[in-house]
């Protein structure tokens, strides 16, 4: 008798209880913590997404992103006020690291539940352009400078979108999160969902959502 196939649902909670099994594993791993909110979100857990956003954020005030996300999903949860002042801090954080995508999506975010776009004060200013000036590459997955990779890491536009935006030092993290990974979930590369299961853990770790996904591969 063959195993059924698992749903989408089956699947996702699947993701989540392999998600918590990580942090519970390394409660520090800032990237595990953001990968299990965007389980929980999408999962309709919104509470949940946002404290692991949260959790986050502590782990790394960098990570623009996972500012946005716990403002996203706090205000899914009801949390419209504690929503704003994570959003503004988020804000913050990425217009001093030059996140422009990410500043201006909390900045309509926040337009669009009534609250006023947030102005850059003189030291916030000060720091962005000492920042912009000091030509650091700054990984876009986790908002910290770093070094850029000299190739793409796999051919395809996938490749070519990790290679401008993520860091060899975040790269080098998901090759030691990605072992942890195939250990733990037992993976078969010679079967194509195993496959499937670690590249979806990949893009998840660094931040590559479906709708980016399927934008990198529309444009090829």
């Amino acid at each position: 008798m063959t195993e059924s196939t698992p749903t989408p649902d089956q699947k996702l909670e699947q993701r989540i209880a392999q998600f918590e099994n990580m942090t519970a594993a390394d409660p520090d791993n800032d990237m595990a913590h953001f990968s299990l909110g965007n389980a929980y979100l999408q999962a309709g857990r919104a509470a949940e997404a946002a404290q692991s956003f949260e959790r986050t954020t502590e782990l790394n005030p960098d990570m623009s992103k996972a500012f946005q996300m716990a403002g996203e999903a706090m205000i899914k949860a009801g949390w419209e006020d504690r929503a704003v002042a994570v959003l503004e801090a988020g804000w913050k954080v990425a217009a001093t690291r030059g996140d422009l995508m990410v500043r201006d999506a909390i900045a309509d975010r926040l337009v669009s539940i009534g609250r006023p776009a947030p102005e850059l004060d003189a030291s916030t200013k000060k720091e962005a352009e000492a920042f912009a000036a000091s030509g650091s590459f700054v990984c876009r997955r986790t908002g910290r400078a770093g070094t850029q990779m000299e190739h793409p890491p796999f051919k395809g536009p996938v490749g070519a979108w990790i290679e401008a935006n993520i860091s060899s030092e975040t790269w080098n993290d998901w090759i030691g999160q990605g072992t942890k990974v195939i250990n733990e979930l037992r993976l078969d590369f010679s079967r194509d969902e195993d496959q499937e299961v670690y590249d979806r853990h990949m893009r998840e770790f660094l931040g590559i959502d479906d709708d980016l996904l399927a934008e990198l591969k529309s444009d090829t």
